[in-house]
């Protein structure tokens, strides 16, 4: 059996219900929606593509509704002031952002490093922890926690994107009929409830129409551009670098500040790297390149334009580059892209959150497939409904897209920054270059990512600090998850006692018991120590079952693990006692299937046939209690043990038949 080279994310949680494993459906199946039908190779390509358009560039490709307004909204608390070479300048800088953030960074740079196929901030923690076991742990451990916070960070997006990206694409109600502004925010309610409600369904049947949705988005924006572009061409010359470069030199104050808003030009542009195993680095690059590109910089140029021809159009540049007979149209096909972009963080939420509990960073949280055909699309409750009630408090709290946008851009900066961090730390040693190659690399786009992060900075008071405040506290429950795990994880060693010599103590029958028909399936941490269950089934009902099944579930550092390398059984020294230790090995992607795990075993390597059909199910549940032990802090303690509360439900989580699965409980002070 084959045997991993690098140290897998063991489940060792607070109990055996921590476990991960997966159902024999998603064995090492390609993360691909390729749809079902497409009879040759160029058709695939072009169904991933239009895919790609439909998840992948919703955030993005919605941003120029509301960026160009907020840089010279009057509302700011350093507004750009508007003159013809600020308005220049900022079109520039806009350009050359994302230029340089989604094409440089992303698109040529930070896509072409996966973790099997995988994207993603968490993708780059999972080689950071790869790279620093042969080069340095304290270093990967530092970064690791950067990327942790990264991660945390997204969820702030997560929170913010669906109410900025709604409220902006309604707000199109009052250039239409400006006595409609006080439904804005009732409507924008109804949209996100009615959004979040229809999760549980899935997004397999509406997939299906957002790649022409958002084609039919990107060709009005980049059409409504052209219009705006034919009636001020000069504006084309904001697409040299001496105008950035130049606000940026001679007015550096209103540029720096300026930045703050800009940033909401390349929001999204995580979402690149991180679908990045569903559609393909082509299909993203080809999708970017070809249509959302210049789509988008067609839209700010146009609307850059509208601005020089009057200042007056800065109440709603994107929605006034239609003549009034298209804006109604054109507030309804927004609305749609907006819902398909909250669509598009949404799922990027329940990804996120199911990697970092299958890494150990959060408890097992109840996870639903909605589609049998796309590995991927997957259903979180508990991150649905927390999404919702986040999404609908800043709806109402904040009650512009204006108001959303001084919060938006420091999630969005710290993100990239640290992706851009963790992407050059990885290739240091992967990609055969001069090593003062990627340190000029790192360093130019690094010093860009923190003038945009210090620019955001100056608008803590105006509401950047709300994503900060989002992202410290998930960091501090993923932190102190793991760390609580650590503590259990060492703690129940010492009660459970060492597996080899308590198999050996029933061998020679140190313990008396009796030997029932049947098959037992243990869930346990490891092959080092005894299950509690098996312990306490032995020790105070004085019985074992003819064949004993202890079943560790290993997560691996990779997205899916073939079915080759996927079962490994041990005997535990005696091949004639009927007890067998089994590892099943799963990718951090994929979703749990004891039973179907178990099916893939050879009778001749578990002492005989075991009887799945009527297998009984042992699970260890511990009640966790606060102690005196120093370990942690009196508050993470309590917190920890709250975190423990949202912990799915095993038999559920694992497939376990409910009927013939007996959870056997103890208790540990942490």
């Amino acid at each position: 059996m084959h045997r991993a080279r690098h140290q897998p994310a063991k489940e060792d949680a607070v109990t055996d219900r921590q476990y991960a494993t997966t159902s024999s459906q998603d064995q090492s199946t390609p993360h691909s929606s390729t749809p079902h039908g497409t009879g040759t190779p160029g058709a695939a390509r072009l169904a991933l593509v239009v895919g790609a358009l439909g998840v992948v560039f919703g955030d993005i490709g919605t941003s120029p509704i509301y960026t160009l307004q907020t840089v010279f909204s009057p509302s700011d608390p350093h507004p750009v002031p508007v003159s013809t070479q600020n308005v220049f300048g900022v079109v520039s800088l806009v350009f050359w952002s994302v230029v340089i953030i989604v094409t440089v960074t992303y698109v040529l740079l930070a896509m072409r490093v996966d973790n099997d196929g995988e994207g993603g901030i968490m993708a780059l923690i999972t080689l950071v922890r790869r790279s620093g076991a042969q080069h340095g742990r304290r270093a990967a451990l530092v970064l690791a926690a950067l990327g942790i916070f990264g991660a945390a960070l997204f969820f702030g997006d997560s929170m913010i994107t669906p109410a900025i990206s709604v409220l902006s694409a309604v707000e199109g109600l009052k250039v239409v009929q400006p006595s409609l502004g006080h439904l804005v925010v009732p409507i924008t309610a109804v949209i996100i409830v009615l959004l979040f409600l229809v999760q549980r369904r899935g997004t397999a049947a509406v997939g299906r129409v957002f790649g022409p949705v958002m084609i039919a988005w990107f060709l009005a924006i980049g059409a409504c551009g052209v219009a705006g572009i034919a009636d001020h061409p000069a504006i084309l010359k904001a697409l040299s670098p001496t105008y950035a470069l130049g606000f940026l030199a001679r007015h550096f104050g209103t540029a720096f500040f300026a930045l703050a808003a800009i940033v909401l030009a390349v929001t999204g542009a995580e979402a690149l790297y991180a679908d990045m195993g569903h559609f393909g680095r082509r299909s993203i690059t080809r999708a970017w390149l070809i249509l959302v590109f210049p789509a988008c910089i067609l839209s700010y140029l146009g609307q850059g334009a509208l601005i020089l021809k009057d200042p007056a159009n800065l109440a709603s540049p994107f929605f006034l580059l239609v003549p009034g007979w298209g804006r109604l149209p054109l507030v309804l096909l927004a609305t749609a892209a907006t819902v398909i972009a909250s669509q598009a963080v949404i799922t990027g939420a329940y990804s996120v959150a199911s990697q970092a509990a299958q890494l150990g960073y959060l408890p097992r949280l109840r996870i639903a497939h909605t589609s049998e055909s796309t590995i991927g699309q997957i259903y979180v409750p508990f991150i649905n409904w927390l999404l919702m009630v986040s999404v609908l408090t800043l709806v109402f709290a904040f009650r512009s897209s204006e108001a959303l946008a001084f919060a938006f851009g420091m999630a969005v900066t710290g993100t990239i920054t640290i992706t851009t961090l963790l992407f050059f730390y990885v290739v240091r040693d992967r990609w055969s270059t001069p090593r003062w190659l990627p340190v000029t690399g790192a360093s130019a786009l690094l010093l860009v990512d923190l003038l945009f992060v210090a620019a955001n900075l100056t608008k803590l008071v105006h509401g950047a600090w709300l994503p900060l405040l989002i992202g410290l506290t998930a960091f501090t429950v993923m932190t102190t998850w793991q760390r609580g795990r650590q503590i259990v994880t060492a703690e129940r060693e010492l009660h459970e006692g060492p597996l080899r010599e308590f198999v050996g103590e029933l061998r020679t029958e140190q313990v008396a018991t009796q030997r029932v028909p049947g098959t037992a399936v243990f869930l346990n941490r490891g092959n080092r120590t005894a299950p509690l269950a098996l312990r306490a089934n032995v020790e105070h009902n004085h019985v074992r079952h003819e064949q004993v099944v202890i079943l560790s579930l290993e997560t691996m550092p990779v997205p899916r693990v073939p079915p080759h390398q996927r079962i490994t059984v041990d005997d535990l020294g005696y091949s004639d006692d009927g007890i067998t230790h089994v590892t099943a090995r799963f990718g951090y992607m994929e979703t749990p299937d004891v039973p179907a795990a178990l099916a893939l075993l050879d009778p001749a390597a578990t002492e005989g046939r075991l009887h799945l059909e009527q297998a009984s199910y042992f699970l260890s549940t511990i009640e966790l209690r606060s102690g005196k032990s120093p370990a942690m802090a009196l508050w993470r303690k309590r917190l920890f043990i709250a975190t423990s509360h949202i912990t799915a439900d095993a038999a559920e989580y694992f497939g376990l038949p409910r009927d013939r699965t007996v959870i056997m409980g103890s208790h540990i002070e942490v």
